[in-house]
């Protein structure tokens, strides 16, 4: 009988090595996932789930599937041969946009999580959880009802994490902390919290941060991150959770704005003043408290809400622990090495944005008219 689902019946024909093991890899389009992609590929059949938008990558072939449907809504065919193809799962894909309603970010990110664990099941495979090293933050009821985008997040991670341990698959879990462009060119696959953050700073659009002068932002390169994800597959591990963090070596507020401020003069932007930091008890007693209410402009609040939102609730229980350079888990980066990467990262994102930066330089060129 003819399959009446609009999806594929059958797996897409392989184009690669048939001595090569498939992998299938979610979460492909992502910023961690292109990273994947460059790793992975040369030692595997990369088959890449994907909803909608294709990744028209040659090292690939992709399935279209939904993760939150049955069977990630292929038909019982495809599935069938999906788990009979599949020698390692590694999921990366995630609900990660905080303006998502909580619930949707909970279902994507369990459901897909679920079908992940039972795909892996079905086929006998290993399967490598992406999770995120804020785990470690257990949201308060305040962060609930001031970032419910974010609370539900890490909530979520958390109990997919559960979902992994409790089903007896094989494979392991690793936690990223903020995953940031490519150590050496600074290129991205996309926008993210921190490209963002880098952005604003070079244009001198943070006033103020919500941070101790001592905090520290926990951040490492996706190449970093996607190495040792690589070595763990590659090495066949079997289980354990996996910390990919920047740990002890990690960068100060202070020093992060002072890179991004030293780019931007590099590239003829003024010098950004340095934002005054507040530490975490003041931002919760005045800075939160006066973005409730309407003394200031909106396009202020939502950036410093923004702001507070990211630093609030992934900054908390720093230095982590870090699994960086153990066997079977890549290199661990320096201080310096961050700090390197992070510079390159503002360069790209200034090339990136050269437009945008022109605009801001003949602004500060401008001569300022003075009231007689």
């Amino acid at each position: 009988m003819p399959s009446h689902n609009p999806r594929l019946a059958v797996l897409p024909a392989r184009t690669g090595p048939r001595d090569r093991p498939t992998l299938l890899l979610t979460g492909g389009s992502g910023v961690l996932g292109r990273a994947l992609i460059d790793e992975l590929s040369p030692d595997f059949d990369l088959l890449c789930l994907r909803r909608n938008t294709p990744l028209r990558d040659p090292r690939v072939r992709e399935l279209r599937g939904d993760l939150v449907a049955p069977r990630l809504g292929l038909s019982p065919l495809a599935w069938h041969e999906l788990a009979l193809e599949v020698d390692v799962v590694l999921h990366s894909a995630a609900e990660t946009n905080w303006r998502t309603p909580p619930e949707d970010i909970t279902r994507t990110n369990l459901r897909g999580a679920d079908s992940m664990l039972d795909l892996a099941a079905r086929a006998d495979a290993p399967m490598y959880l992406v999770s995120t090293a804020f785990v470690a933050n257990t949201p308060t009821e305040e962060d609930h009802r001031r970032f419910p985008g974010a609370a539900a997040y890490l909530d979520s991670k958390a109990r997919a994490e559960q979902l992994h341990r409790e089903a007896g698959v094989p494979g392991a879990i690793v936690r990223p902390s903020v995953v940031m462009g490519d150590s050496g060119t600074g290129r991205i696959a996309g926008e993210q919290g921190l490209t963002r953050t880098i952005g604003s700073m070079m244009l001198g659009q943070v006033p103020v941060l919500p941070g101790a002068p001592e905090a520290r932002i926990d951040m490492v390169p996706q190449d970093y991150v996607a190495r040792a994800v690589g070595d763990l597959v590659r090495g066949r591990v079997g289980s354990g959770e996996y910390w990919l963090t920047a740990g002890k070596q990690a960068i100060e507020l202070g020093e992060f704005a002072d890179v991004c401020a030293d780019v931007a003069v590099r590239h003829g932007l003024p010098r950004p003043e340095r934002p005054r930091l507040i530490p975490v008890e003041a931002v919760h007693r005045l800075l939160l408290p006066l973005l409730e209410g309407t003394s200031l402009p909106s396009a202020v609040r939502k950036r410093l809400q923004y702001y507070a939102e990211l630093l609030l609730v992934f900054q908390r229980e720093l230095p982590f622990d870090t699994s960086l350079g153990d066997p079977d888990c890549g290199a661990r980066p320096t201080h310096a090495d961050i700090r390197t990467a992070l510079a390159n990262n503002a360069e790209n994102w200034a090339v990136a944005n050269a437009a945008l930066l022109s605009r801001h330089r003949a602004t500060a060129a401008a001569p300022t008219e003075v009231a007689s």
